[in-house]
């Protein structure tokens, strides 16, 4: 059953683009580091960028979703939602209806890497490269979304949610970066990174070595191990150090957890939510599992007496017939269809 547990209660420089009857995205000049890879590809008010960046091995997407009526007054400015995807996902493939169903904000879906975990890596000389994502999306893409687009730069216009791996990314940046947020949202989220959610820690683990294609190396001819999303494999301790909480060597893991720095958000006032569903009930699911972890962060948000929004969409019955309770797209759709309105309220008052 659908249950909302505790409703939250308990003009700075930029661009002012002139209207545009056409097909094509905005202008958008490079900056804070970022270097545009040719033009922007798809409309005039859903549209991706290709760039690179020295924090970032590779050429990386930001995808831009604009609301309707953007270029109908060019005195507008806007606020945004940070929507952070999950692994091995990319921005191009963050499709979502409701992501497009605002008039009232922007949506910035930037590139988190196929294993980035939203964080600056402990070994900066793995065979993957540069991976400082923190940097990237914090210092980086906030202020060059500020520069090209007309939004509203300040930390009450600001909103960030992400799915799964973008959930703790969510919490993680809100936590790190509570000035520049309003409210943070954990859609299925791995927000629980302490030792009583190994199995949550152990996954991290697993994409960061490559474990999909090992497994795939060993299946006699099977699959092609060469397909894994998780390629190079790098070294388990590669993003936050060891994960074994012998001697205090977890401490990274420790500092990074959402669930432990719950009490960051409370001081700052960001505005918390929490959707997930219970994956059947059946460990082979992976929300299962995120559903563990979402407990765990509501009990420490109550220990605080912490006000919040958290909802427990179970088997997803309530939810439609889109959502069976699992770890997918058919949940998360419904989940922003709850958010996004509740945002675009938040940012009006």
């Amino acid at each position: 059953m659908l249950a909302a547990l505790a409703v939250a209660v308990v003009a700075p420089a930029g661009p002012a683009q002139a209207a545009d009857t056409s097909s094509t995205p905005p202008p958008m000049a490079d900056g804070f580091g970022l270097t545009r890879v040719g033009e922007a590809t798809g409309s005039a008010d859903n549209f991706y960028l290709t760039v690179t960046t020295p924090e970032v091995a590779g050429e990386q997407h930001i995808k831009i979703i604009l609301p309707g009526g953007y270029y109908d007054d060019p005195g507008r400015r806007y606020p945004v939602l940070y929507f952070l995807h999950g692994s091995p996902d990319d921005p191009v493939q963050q499709n979502y209806p409701a992501l497009s169903m605002s008039d009232e904000m922007i949506t910035v879906v930037p590139d988190g890497g196929a294993r980035g975990w939203y964080a600056n890596w402990l070994n900066q000389r793995t065979a993957a490269g540069a991976q400082n994502w923190e940097n990237f999306h914090l210092k980086q893409v906030i202020p060059f979304i500020d520069a090209n687009l007309r939004t509203i730069p300040t930390q009450k216009a600001r909103a960030i949610a992400g799915v799964s791996m973008g959930g703790f990314g969510a919490f993680h940046y809100a936590q790190a970066r509570p000035d520049l947020f309003s409210h943070t949202a954990s859609l299925s989220g791995d927000i629980d990174m302490s030792a009583r959610s190994m199995d949550l820690r152990l996954a991290v683990v697993a994409s960061l070595i490559d474990a999909t294609g090992a497994i795939c190396a060993s299946a006699s001819g099977t699959c092609d191990p060469n397909d894994s999303p998780y390629k190079p494999g790098v070294d388990s301790d590669a993003a936050f150090g060891s994960p074994y909480p012998v001697f205090n060597a977890d401490w990274r893991w420790n500092e990074v957890d959402p669930s432990q720095h719950m009490g960051v958000l409370a001081e700052a006032g960001v505005g918390v939510s929490v959707y997930v569903g219970d994956g059947g009930g059946s460990p082979l699911e992976p929300e299962f599992w995120v559903a563990g972890a979402a407990k765990n962060v509501k009990a420490a948000m109550d220990a605080l007496g912490m006000s919040y929004y958290y909802v427990n969409y179970g088997d997803g019955a309530a939810w439609g017939t889109r959502c069976n309770g699992g770890h997918n797209g058919g949940c998360w759709e419904q989940d922003l269809r709850d958010l996004i309105p509740r945002l675009e309220r938040e940012f009006a008052a």
